[in-house]
């Protein structure tokens, strides 16, 4: 029995050898395998451009609306901040521009007052003047007679201190018509600063408004939510993250390519995207960036052996068109090879012929 038993656990072991087998075979000939001169490859992930979506000021997370994974469109709410202190900064600003705007209206009725004394003052003078004019005439009729005797001189001399009185009279006229003058700019000096008043407070609302609207958290273009970084009640600094996106339409994959190679790699050269969880066909790709700078750098670089241990980050963008009909199957993280042609002649290999379509 226990013989059988053993036989049984042999002829399993055998047929997983045989299945792992059959596997690595399947793979072997499906793999790239010894690529022409003109075409280089190296290992990386699929990475997609990040966005962060953050508070502009602190304050308590009041909602939000999307759940990690769920596709947003452009402009839609994902998160509401509290505004209780806002609104209450509104309503107090508020009151302030009513405030203000009911000084300006005071101030211009205190300009329309002072214009009206200055009529009744300019008025006043010209009375004092005709008095001054009378008190005159009548200083010279009696000095003429005084000279010749027929008036006594107490008349002209009595003339003659009406003539200084109308004089004065008409001075201090003059005197109330200048400081009614001085009373008017200064009332319109006051609605200058009430009309500055008013335009500062609504600057004070425009600024609470924006910050109002800027509690409302919105997705700045269309994409897929990546992480929830806060919750609901929790409270955020200024530029505190509370969600991060992804934009499924810019998508590359970053591998690193040795300082031999990476020295004839261009921007725009095409590339091929073979995926783990798809290695029957490549995702067509160009290449989008090339870093100037060496990354797995020993301190020193004095042998040829050491130069080749230089390595570069190169990013191959996928075809924009290709992502937009295969939106819902972007994952980033997914590890792959990039294969790059440095030299345009030279034909792919039948391996990465097939491409990933509809």
């Amino acid at each position: 029995m226990s013989k059988l038993r053993d036989n049984r656990w042999i002829s399993r072991g055998l047929i997983a050898l045989a299945i792992v087998g059959v596997g690595v075979l399947l793979w072997l000939a499906m793999r790239p395998s010894g690529l022409p001169a003109g075409i280089v490859s190296g290992n990386g992930r699929i990475e997609a451009v990040e966005i962060d979506i953050a508070a502009k000021m602190p304050g308590r997370l009041r909602d939000i609306t999307v759940s990690e994974g769920q596709f947003v469109r452009q402009g839609q709410i994902v998160a509401t901040m509290d505004t209780d202190a806002l609104q209450a900064q509104l309503a107090q600003a508020r009151a302030q521009l009513a405030e203000a705007t009911n000084a300006i209206q005071i101030t211009e009725a205190q300009v329309l007052q002072r214009q009206s004394d200055k009529a009744f003052a300019q008025a006043t003078v010209r009375q004092r003047e005709a008095e001054l004019n009378v008190a005159r005439k009548r200083l010279g009729r009696s000095s003429t007679l005084a000279k010749e005797g027929a008036t006594p001189v107490q008349e002209r001399d009595n003339d003659q201190a009406a003539v200084e009185g109308a004089s004065a009279a008409v001075a201090a006229a003059q005197a109330q018509v200048a400081a009614v003058d001085s009373a008017i700019r200064a009332a319109r000096s006051q609605v200058v600063g009430a009309g500055t008043n008013v335009e500062a407070t609504r600057a004070t609302i425009d600024r609470i408004m924006a910050d109002i609207n800027d509690s409302v958290l919105r997705a700045p273009r269309a994409g897929r939510i990546q992480y929830r970084i806060a919750q609901p009640g929790e409270v955020v600094a200024a530029g505190g993250r509370v969600l991060t996106m992804i934009d499924p339409s810019d998508v590359s994959m970053v591998f690193f390519l040795p300082e031999t190679v990476a020295g004839r790699v261009a921007l725009g050269d095409e590339a091929r995207i073979v995926l783990d969880a798809l290695p029957d066909r490549y995702v067509p790709a160009r290449i989008s960036f090339v870093a100037d700078v060496a990354q797995f750098t020993p301190k020193t670089v004095e042998t040829s052996s050491e130069r080749e241990k230089l390595m570069f980050r190169v990013k191959a963008r996928i075809d924009p068109d290709l992502l937009r009909r295969h939106v819902n199957l972007v994952k980033t993280g997914v590890p792959g090879v990039a294969y790059v042609r440095i030299d345009p002649g030279v034909p792919w290999p039948a391996s990465l012929s097939r491409v990933v379509r509809d």
